[in-house]
């Protein structure tokens, strides 16, 4: 039954919805991945011939499809979201974000493009085309890559391979329109295919104004993104052969947390391989791709009121990410060793320029270079009842920078630092180690769970290489200037979990609790020991963009702990009550402080009435106040809040369903934790102040599937 209903949920056609899947009954959604006891499973988009009621799948949690897809992977227990933007928000999840947090589209890794992390990994996943989010439970396999923390797929929409010897047309398309912004999102997928070969393109466009909340206005927050592309299959036996293209092109979109907006990323994804069987026991997994992304990014464009001649900024980027993957799995999906290695050479160019005065120009990041070359074992098998998996793996990082070049108008300031950083030691190799131990013992509806692990992170091109200071601090957006360190040494998490699942068939629940303790963890401290006093080039040159107390990237000691679960009660086939709960405390441990941006405790909590063709229900979200803050990155805290959204569903035929919704019903004017603060001057929400939440607004959404 469950692993009919997840194949059916694995198409794009009438039903957007938001389900997390319990991971004790579900099987993997691509055969090729982890087995999914490991992996949470948020379905976007289900057929729309399955009646909603479904064994073993949690009921729709309806929401209007926010444009960035990462607010629908902070719904899994633990997550949280990173607002920076309509494009540009990052998962945080159990307390850690960024890089330290594992982001694919299509199974395909890649560098963003701007150096503040205006285009993280997700941002190149379109909702309205989005089929599922994977995300690995805590810690992720080996054989995904390196990764402090969790792993997140957006998988998006694609045709599939039918049963019939005779092709035939498959076409499934999405529309929505949201009053909060006055947005609307079209797309889909339409192509032919048969038992042994497919043929799809895909496409969708998405605008929106700035959005409306309590207080007014929220300028500068508009956005604007296309996607474009094809992909194929021919089916070569028990395995497959795969191409796909896509191209991603994102407008004049706001930033208003950056001191610049997003004005074009221009990025071409290319990927394609072999998956499947050999013979019965031998399994072979070919990926090759590459990511090109261009980027501008200035103060101009719509940015209210635009920066002055002096101040005008106009930054290019260009990221280039080339990937090799390959694995040989020996035996079954239940009982196996798998071999693998992979490959990531990642190469990136930033120069800042002042589009009033030729003579301007600065590389912040000149041609800094990233070669991971990766290998991994990988074993999961069972004593007795006792299932494990139990991985390992080594990952040798080569990073290097080339020498900036300034342009004849920018100051000494500047000057003296990059020739400084010129004349440093600008190639660093490091070789790390990553093992992961993780078991399960089923019993029936009862499955205990244990996870213990050692991962590592090698620090960014940009916390390595920033020589100069600046705001970017890939999209921590908290207005303190920022500036790289030579010296970083990788990040070390020693990894415990403890949880367990628990499915019948009326309730389930699925509680963990969690502890990592980090070693040189890299976070922003005082530039030098004298904090105030200007007695640096650094401090003078952060003085002159009006930071006196600029940061410098450095490894410190940290831990964070806490507990998250996610529950279903189905007291009878029409209803089911569901709600997700997370906590998390991140502390510093060479000082007593408390880790930077670390989420307050929240929940949520919705009910759905649901039949064959209709449904509708009501969800809380509702987030604790935060007052553990950290002290020595002046961050302020933060106030409790609780919203209220409606939603439902009528299903006209077995093609074609209308959903609709009310977000925010009681209009509650609140300003998430983890939002980034608005630089936009003309804006009803004040300069430094935090972004608030959306205000109250309706949604309508139509799919068909033909």
């Amino acid at each position: 039954m469950y692993s009919k209903a997840l194949r059916g949920a694995a198409l794009l056609a009438s039903c957007p919805i938001f389900a997390i899947q319990p991971a004790s009954a579900q099987v993997a959604a691509n055969p090729n991945e982890t087995d999914a006891v490991l992996t949470d499973t948020i379905v976007v988009t289900a057929t729309s011939d399955r009646p909603i009621t479904q064994d073993g799948l949690t009921p729709p949690e309806q929401i209007a499809l926010p444009a960035d897809a990462v607010a629908i992977a902070a719904r899994t227990p633990g997550g949280a979201l990173i607002g920076n933007g309509a494009l540009s928000g990052q998962l945080s999840y159990r307390g850690l974000a960024g890089e330290r947090v594992l982001g694919r589209v299509n199974g395909q890794r890649f560098a963003t493009g701007g150096p503040n992390a205006m285009d993280p990994p997700l941002h190149y996943a379109p909702s309205i085309l989005v089929d599922r989010i994977e995300i690995a439970r805590g810690v992720p396999p080996v054989s995904q890559g390196p990764a402090l923390a969790g792993a997140v797929n957006a998988q998006l929409a694609e045709v599939e391979f039918t049963d019939s010897a005779a092709a035939s047309p498959q076409a499934r398309f999405a529309s929505q329109y949201r009053s909060v912004d006055d947005s609307y999102a079209v797309g889909g997928i339409a192509g032919v295919a048969n038992e042994r070969w497919r043929f799809g393109v895909i496409a969708s466009r998405e605008e929106g104004d700035d959005y409306e909340f309590p207080g007014g206005i929220a300028v500068g927050t508009s956005f604007e993104r296309n996607l474009y592309g094809a992909h194929a299959g021919f089916r070569a036996g028990p395995g497959e052969l795969f191409v796909e293209y896509r191209r991603s092109e994102t407008d004049p979109t706001g930033n208003p947390p950056f001191a610049l907006d997003i004005v074009y990323f221009n990025t071409d994804f290319v990927q394609g391989g072999y998956r499947g069987q050999i013979t019965n026991d031998l399994h072979l997994d070919i990926r090759l791709g590459h990511v090109a992304i261009r980027h501008l990014m200035d103060n101009q464009t719509i940015r209210q009121p635009a920066a002055s001649p002096a101040q005008a900024r106009a930054t290019f980027a260009d990221a280039d990410t080339s990937t090799a993957e390959a694995s040989l799995r020996f035996g079954t999906t239940r009982s196996y060793v798998q071999l693998g290695a992979d490959a990531e050479l990642t190469d990136k160019f930033v120069t800042i320029t002042n589009p009033a005065n030729a003579a301007f120009f600065i590389d912040s990041q000149p041609n800094v270079q990233s070669e991971r070359l990766g290998a991994f074992a990988q074993w999961r098998d069972a004593v007795g009842d006792l299932e494990f998996e139990l991985g390992a793996r080594v990952d040798r990082t080569d990073q290097s920078a080339g020498i900036p070049q300034l342009g004849t108008a920018v100051p000494a300031g500047p000057r003296g630092l990059a020739t400084a950083f010129s004349a440093a030691d600008r190639d660093n190799v490091e070789t790390t180690f990553d093992g992961v131990l993780r078991a399960w013992l089923p019993l029936g509806d009862l499955m205990p769970r244990v996870t213990l692990a050692r991962k590592t992170r090698v620090p960014s091109l940009l916390e390595r290489f920033g020589w100069l200071p600046t705001e970017a601090s890939f999209g921590l957006a908290d207005g303190n200037i920022y500036v790289g360190n030579l010296d970083l040494e990788p990040e070390t998490a020693w990894v415990a979990e403890v949880g367990f699942d628990l499915e019948t068939d009326m309730f389930s629940l699925r509680p963990t609790v969690f502890y990592r303790r980090v070693d040189n963890f890299v976070q922003g401290v005082p530039a030098d020991g004298t904090v105030g006093v200007i007695d640096s080039p650094v401090e003078m040159i952060a003085a002159m963009s009006g930071d006196t107390t600029p940061l410098r990237f450095d490894n410190v000691d940290a831990e964070l702990y806490g507990a998250d679960l996610d529950f279903s009660i189905r007291p009878i086939n029409q209803i089911e009550i569901s709600g997700t709960a997370s906590f998390v405390r991140g502390k510093r441990r060479d000082i007593d402080d408390d880790l930077y941006r670390i989420a307050p405790p929240n929940m949520r909590l919705s009910a759905v009435w649901q039949q064959d063709r209709l449904s509708f229900g009501a969800e809380l979200f509702a987030a604790a106040s935060q007052d553990r803050v950290s002290l020595s990155n002046d961050e302020e805290t933060s106030e409790s809040y609780a919203v209220v959204g409606l939603f439902g569903r009528y299903r006209v035929t077995d093609g074609i369903a209308i959903e609709a919704g009310v977000e925010n019903l009681f209009d509650e004017e609140y300003q998430p934790h983890l939002s980034g603060r608005s630089r936009v001057g003309l804006s009803d929400v004040p300069v430094g102040e935090r972004l608030p939440g959306a205000g109250r607004g309706g949604w309508v959404r139509l799919v068909t599937r033909f």
